[in-house]
């Protein structure tokens, strides 16, 4: 909503506004959606997993699965990843929708166009290429998400303070991830497919 405030007041003075909806479609679904759904769900979730698998390390549970023959690996961390990859695009999907939806109501109100017109500026500017964009993205996402909180809370040590500190940490480095990924990311898709 924001979004489409911004362009719609910036654009007003070049004629522009009400192109508006396509640019805040192409902004969500590229680019919003993706990464401010993963770093919601990053900070909950990875910080969840450190937590958890953390309180496991200080309190020797991962040893006593170990000593039992199993793999940890394959028993906390492989779970939890696959939730992650899976769930990610869910979530990027519905935030896609609900901020279209949002850019709608404000693009509405401020330029001063029908709904039909701005679903239409949607349609015509995105394409399956935008939309599989955002969505690896997001399976990239939910996979450093996975593994980042789950690899600090594997590694936790220090009792009970020590599970404090890692899930900081796994909040702080998935977020520096995140970013820095989502970057890389919209270089590569853009060399690709422009």
């Amino acid at each position: 909503m924001v979004m489409a405030l911004q362009f719609a007041t910036g654009l007003e003075p070049y004629g522009a506004d009400m192109y508006t909806g396509k640019l805040v479609a192409l902004g969500i679904v590229r680019e919003l959606g993706p990464v401010l759904t993963a770093l919601l769900v990053g900070g909950r979730i990875g910080s969840g997993f450190a937590a958890e698998l953390g309180s496991m390390a200080v309190t020797e549970q991962i040893d006593a699965i170990r000593a039992l023959g199993a793999d940890p690996v394959k028993k906390l961390v492989v779970p939890r990843v696959l939730a992650c990859i899976i769930t990610i695009p869910l979530l990027t999907m519905m935030a896609d929708v609900v901020g279209c939806f949002g850019g709608m109501i404000i693009t509405i109100d401020e330029v001063g166009i029908t709904p039909t017109f701005f679903f239409q500026q949607v349609l015509d500017t995105l394409w399956v290429v935008d939309l599989m964009h955002g969505l690896f993205k997001s399976v990239f996402f939910g996979y450093a998400i996975g593994i980042i909180g789950c690899f600090v809370g594997m590694h936790t040590t220090g009792g009970t303070e020590g599970v404090g500190n890692a899930t900081t940490r796994a909040v702080v480095a998935t977020a520096i991830t995140l970013l820095i990924s989502n970057f890389l990311l919209s270089k590569l898709f853009v060399s690709i497919y422009g």
